[in-house]
């Protein structure tokens, strides 16, 4: 049986939150919107790159998705002695180059998984809880701003693709 990416229900966040809520509100909306984007579609379907020469493809964006969460969350903020995903030597871009499709619910599970993690991690801190990134102090809060544009960005790189492989757009 071919693994086919389920259907997502994305959250609905408060337009009035205080920032402790509304900042991981609009980071799980955003989560949830990239595997929106993948729903419907399977493994071989989730590594199609919609130009020739580009390795933008949906699987390579939840791969590389679930190595920023594990870095940020895990590895940088809590320093918890977890592996980064997705890394070999000379590969910068091995999240997005060294697919599987085979593998693809492996990949997508993954993510769902590192979000869980990443949440637990930071489950009750506060968002002025600094760490130490490279000599300079950063915030839980501006991990959050982070992730957000990341999504969001790469979100906007999963409309494209999504559009090549089957027409579907919008939301």
């Amino acid at each position: 049986m071919t693994w086919t990416a389920p259907e997502i229900t994305r959250p609905d966040g408060s337009l009035s939150a205080p920032e402790g809520e509304m900042l991981p509100g609009y980071l799980a909306f955003h989560r949830a919107t990239l595997l929106h984007k993948c729903a419907g579609l399977t493994g071989e379907q989730l590594a199609v790159a919609p130009l020739p020469d580009s390795n933008l493809t949906l699987l390579g964006l939840v791969r590389h998705m679930a190595k920023v969460e594990r870095t940020w969350f895990r590895i940088r903020f809590s320093a918890l002695p977890v592996e980064p995903l997705h890394f070999v030597e000379g590969r910068k871009d091995a999240d997005f180059e060294l697919l599987d499709p085979a593998r693809a619910e492996e990949d997508y599970d993954r993510l769902v998984e590192e979000v869980r993690l990443a949440d637990e991690a930071v489950a009750g801190v506060p968002l002025d809880t600094t760490f130490d990134l490279d000599g300079e102090a950063m915030s839980l809060r501006m991990i959050h701003l982070h992730m957000i544009g990341e999504y969001a960005r790469h979100n906007g790189h999963a409309d494209l693709v999504r559009q090549h492989l089957d027409g579907t757009t919008g939301a």
